[in-house]
């Protein structure tokens, strides 16, 4: 047992130890529980990544609650779309977030609903005390009982609620272990929203292993920086914008190790660049170890440190009870190297939809998730995603694989980002668009160039980029993931 041992910090050097986390969230699940909050009691939280939020999980799980996190950037659309769906009885929100104050904006959401939950500040909370011990947690039944609802992140579609347990969640932290080698040393970074699926899992995994999570509570690239370093961070991610932040502060202090103690970024969540393992080895002198995964089956391939840089170059392999599988349109399980739909199943699977319509459609007769996306499966299990179903190009009947052109065009020395859409075409179908952000905005990216990087790569002239638009930044959701809906209803006329 080590009571004193580092938990959890954050950018203030606030810290938190695991026996601290223990007597902070008995503490709270009195109070909770005074309130009425008890086993399957439906409890919303919307929390910025802070040491509160760690605690108020804890008792809240304590209680046997059904736990419904909500990001923080959220609107009033998609919070009313949330609370009226999963109709907790109560909301807890901090008295601020940075210079707003959360209780307006779930008021102003609140307002549209028929039965509004009961909305609670958890700093007020935080400060009552209640001597009554709060109940024995109830017996764990047959079948794990759901008790987290997370939402999807709704890039692709409409945000659906999917239920887990807290058996669903430690399995995804026990897949984390063997990859990353986690140890009780480790400082693993968690910077970015906890209400993401995979900030309860690093709780998890902290609570199984012993190692440390460094906290801050929105991603500034400065202070993250300066928190991960001055914390000995060793793992650090979760993916592509927070590694390209890491690298780009370490070339911008060319004369001192910012993280002499890191081991890996670490992380998944979004397409990998094809520079950025390069990338990464040069500046930090680490590998990227990228995974593979969704809110249905979080966590469920993940690369290994120590594994050859070909390896590295894939989205993972299956991690302890995962089972991953490619399949034709029929449903049809596809030999090693081919092309299809790639489905997943495990201990982290989800147990199905707070709408159970939905079910049918997401899971197949195998216990299989349909994840929407495309992959290839090698010889040795290693996965390559190649994209998604929908995010296909089909122009003039010819498939065009969004991920595969950001692929080449990354590696012109003109790009420093690159996202590729289908826009409608009358004629074509659909045109394929790259918008790109350049390394200098004031030396532009002709199209004539893009065509010929791409032909020098051996690409077929059918995939070639029709057009190509410039901006300052492509638009992301706080997972890092390109919000190409946005893309394209910008640039469908242009």
């Amino acid at each position: 047992m080590t009571p004193n041992a580092l938990l959890a910090c954050d950018e203030h050097d606030a810290k938190l130890s695991f026996g601290a986390l223990r007597d902070r969230a008995l503490a709270l699940a009195r109070v909770l529980c005074a309130r009425g909050v008890g086993a399957e009691s439906r409890v919303a939280w919307l929390m910025p990544t802070r040491l509160d939020a760690l605690v108020l999980t804890a008792a809240l799980a304590r209680l046997s609650a059904i736990q419904i996190p909500l990001m923080p950037t959220y609107g009033t659309r998609e919070l009313a779309f949330i609370l009226d769906q999963a109709a907790p009885a109560l909301v807890l929100v901090p008295q601020r977030i940075r210079d707003t104050a959360p209780s307006t904006l779930v008021a102003d959401a609140m307002a549209e609903l028929q039965q509004a939950p009961r909305l609670e500040i958890l700093d007020t909370l935080l400060q009552e005390r209640v001597t009554a011990a709060p109940p024995e947690r109830a017996r764990p039944r047959t079948r794990p009982p759901a008790r987290w609802i997370f939402y999807t992140s709704g890039t692709t579609a409409a945000p659906k609620g999917a239920l887990h347990s807290d058996a669903t969640l430690a399995a995804s932290a026990r897949g984390l272990e063997a990859p990353h080698g986690f140890v009780a040393a480790d400082r693993v970074s968690l910077v970015f929203p906890y209400a993401h699926i995979g900030g309860p899992s690093l709780l998890f995994s902290a609570l199984r292993v012993g190692h440390a999570l460094i906290l801050t509570e929105t991603f500034e690239k400065q202070l993250v920086t300066e928190t991960l370093s001055r914390n000995g961070v060793t793992l650090a991610g979760p993916g592509p914008a927070f590694w390209q932040a890491f690298i780009a502060a370490q070339r911008d202090a060319p004369d001192r190790p910012l993280f002499p103690k890191l081991r890996a970024l670490i992380g998944g969540g979004a397409a990998k660049p094809a520079n950025l393992q390069r990338e990464a080895r040069a500046v930090l002198g680490v590998d990227i170890l990228s995974g593979y995964g969704l809110t249905e089956c979080p966590g469920c391939a993940y690369n290994h440190l120590g594994d050859p840089e070909d390896v590295l170059a894939s989205d993972g392999r299956a991690v302890l009870s995962a089972e991953l599988e490619v399949v034709a349109p029929d449903g049809r399980a596809l030999p090693s190297g081919q092309e299809g739909e790639i489905r997943v199943r495990g201990s982290m699977r989800f147990l199905g939809y707070l709408d159970s319509r939905l079910d049918r459609e997401a899971i197949d007769a195998e216990g299989f998730v349909r994840t929407g996306d495309l992959g290839v499966l090698d010889a040795h299990g290693q996965l390559r995603v190649t994209g998604r179903k929908k995010d296909i190009i089909i122009r003039k009947g010819e498939n065009i694989s969004a991920k595969e052109i950001e692929d080449l065009l990354v590696h012109h020395p003109k790009v420093r980002e690159v996202a590729v859409v289908g826009l409608p075409d009358a004629t074509r179908g659909e045109r394929c668009c790259a918008i790109v952000v350049l390394v200098d905005p004031s030396t532009p990216l002709t199209l004539a160039e893009v065509r010929d990087h791409c032909l020098a790569a051996g690409l077929m002239k059918l995939k070639m980029p029709e057009q190509v638009e410039c901006v300052d930044a492509l638009p992301t959701n706080s997972t890092g993931k390109v919000q190409k809906a946005l893309l394209r209803s910008r640039f469908r006329d242009a």
